[in-house]
């Protein structure tokens, strides 16, 4: 399945997200005597990056098709804490083949926090579901 048209180049879209206690890196750990600091975790500002790339493609697609994230190179610069706001912003940068590629800078009231390079591709929803009930024996 293929879309019915690509975003131009340039084109942006945002995510923002006030940083709540569940955003912290403390509030990720799947360990007690893990240690991580009270401030918005990484996974939590790239999946934000994420949501913002994936607004930029959502009116290119078929009915059945979402995207999804296949490859990231994100650093994370600077601690937000919570009742912060960041705002990720994407921009639309060109495609390989049959990837989008996006450039993200995230913010808050402090300046930038991360910046990343970001890739999706388009796919049917019901069979990439379906491939990961079967890969798992579900």
């Amino acid at each position: 399945m293929s879309t019915i048209s690509s975003p131009e180049i340039g084109t942006t879209a945002t995510a923002s997200l006030a940083v709540r206690p569940v955003d912290l890196a403390d509030a990720i750990s799947v360990d007690p005597e893990d240690e991580f600091p009270s401030v918005f975790a990484t996974s939590r500002l790239v999946a934000l990056m994420e949501v913002a790339c994936a607004r930029i493609l959502r009116p290119h697609l078929s009915a059945g098709q979402l995207s999804v994230g296949i490859a990231i190179d994100a650093s994370h610069t600077a601690p937000t804490p919570a009742g912060v706001t960041v705002t990720a912003e994407a921009t639309y940068t060109g495609q390989e083949g049959k990837v989008y590629v996006f450039e993200v800078v995230a913010t808050d009231a402090g300046g930038v926090v991360g910046k990343a390079v970001h890739r999706r591709a388009i796919v049917d929803a019901a069979r990439l579901e379906a491939t990961g009930k079967k890969r798992n024996g579900l």
